[in-house]
């Protein structure tokens, strides 16, 4: 594979430049027969992620399945008009002329897709490259096989093979597929593997979008509904098995009714996994790698609930950590996984102290009944998204841009967001011939300049 990317590459920017990706109702047929294939494969891909790492069906559908068809649904309905060019006013110093944006492709884009959501973090960036004309090589996660496996089926079967084509392979690829020339790289993964393909990316000054993550706080109040927001959080953070990038990575509570808190999420976590370890809607961890550095994280800290585990089946309980330090092991990275520190606060400055003790996050939650303590939290930190009084959800909503800020990330995408991602906007004035104003021209005359600040003065 190493000594054909070269050759993949040079065969889709001949097929770009052959202009077929450029037309829009071609675009729209591929979405379509995409959004087909994957309806009819339902199954397979349910199959897919059961088998990599325990994912019920349920989750799969609502976090994979059912966000791509939403996703292509959207562009199939809106890509005519968001590929037209875009009048907007001119200016009056341009007089006479008429303005336009116009819509195109960068042209072969690198898409390198993470394991946690293996099929929806694939295929979501590739309907929006391949919707703004793109060509497409993607990189699904070696440590999802049958997943991946499974794209590389689907892509072959329903895009032209120099239009989308899936490579698949471990580091070597990776490292092989960044030292090529791409006109748009769109990663999703960690922040150490994100400033590698930074690195990559500045060598040919490529433009990317990198979608990392960090350690996402959770601020509880003593306004809250004690249950409701147990329930929530239980499922925000241990949905997916806590492998989930937007996840609260860490409560910050109210040192009033932490204790409280506590024993409230216990009872929702038995309510909804009972025994966890034989619970058909509890996924295991990823792989043996990623169990080790969880299971290291529990040492030295005070469990307050959970923290069993087994190493053969890859399973690590939902776990609760009371008050762990900060610079504990647990605190310095992001978990990605699941398990849950819980800190408490007095004042509003023990909560700032604790955030901007870490980078800019991905997502920041609230609970609380109090807007303006709601109101002041949003104003004075920075990070990607957030929610107040529920998690997770700011993902599903496509007219929100989702993406970070700082460590946490480079730019966004979801819907319109992602079809903007892939596509360059070419500034382009028309100016007519009938009239042309003599006063810009050499021999420049005082009457000229004082004319022209007034122009700039009046009109800009």
């Amino acid at each position: 594979m190493l000594n054909t990317i070269p050759e993949i590459i040079s065969n889709q920017k001949t097929f770009f430049k052959a202009q077929n990706t450029k037309d829009v109702s071609f675009r729209i047929s591929l979405l379509k027969k995409l959004k087909q294939e994957i309806i009819s494969r339902e199954k397979d891909i349910f199959k897919a992620l059961h088998s990599d790492f325990k994912k019920p069906s349920f989750e799969a559908f609502l976090s994979e399945n059912g966000l791509v068809i939403a996703e292509i649904n959207l562009a199939i309905k809106n890509l005519k008009s968001w590929s037209k060019p875009e009048r907007v006013k001119s200016s009056v110093l341009l007089f006479p002329s008429k303005d336009y944006i116009y819509k195109s492709p960068y042209g072969t884009v690198l898409i390198i897709g993470p394991w946690n959501y293996p099929f929806q973090l694939a295929i979501n960036p590739l309907i929006m490259a391949i919707a703004a004309g793109n060509t497409v090589v993607l990189k699904p996660s070696e440590l999802t096989p049958n997943t991946s496996e499974l794209l590389a089926e689907m892509v072959k079967h329903i895009f032209p093979k120099d239009m989308a084509t899936v490579v698949q392979g471990g580091v070597e690829i990776s490292t092989e597929l960044l030292k090529q020339h791409w006109d748009y790289i769109f990663f999703t993964g960690s922040v150490s593997v994100g400033k590698i393909v930074a690195k990559a990316a500045a060598k040919h000054l490529t433009p990317v979008t990198l979608e990392l993550g960090g350690k996402s706080p959770c601020i509880v109040d003593d306004t809250i509904n004690l249950k409701l927001t147990a329930k929530r959080l239980v499922w925000g953070k241990f949905f997916n098995g806590g492998q989930t990038c937007i996840a609260p990575d860490y409560l910050i509570v109210k040192s009033s009714i932490k204790n409280d808190l506590i024993d409230a999420l216990k009872n929702e976590i038995l309510k909804a996994y009972g025994d966890a370890q034989n619970s058909a809607d509890y996924p295991k961890i990823i792989n043996h790698k990623n169990f080790i550095r969880l299971t290291q994280l529990l040492k030295d800290v005070n469990i307050a609930f959970g923290g069993d585990y087994n190493a053969e089946e890859l399973y690590l309980a939902p776990t609760l950590i009371d008050e762990p330090p900060l610079d504990s092991e647990v605190m310095k990275d992001e978990i990605f996984g699941p398990i849950l520190p819980i800190l408490s606060y007095d004042t509003e400055d023990d909560i700032a102290s604790i955030i901007q003790h870490f980078n800019k996050p991905l997502s920041l939650y609230v609970f609380s009944k109090n807007k303006r303590f709601i109101e002041d939290t949003i104003d004075k930190f920075s990070f990607g998204g957030g929610v107040i009084n529920d998690t997770l959800i700011h993902y599903g909503n496509a007219n929100l841009p989702f993406g970070g800020i700082g460590a946490s990330g480079i730019g966004a995408y979801h819907g319109k967001f992602g079809f903007d991602t892939f596509t360059h906007f070419k500034a382009i004035v028309k100016r007519g011939n009938w009239y042309d104003p003599p006063f810009r021209y050499a021999p420049y005359s005082k009457r000229n300049f004082k004319l022209i600040k007034t122009l700039f003065k009046w009109f800009s």
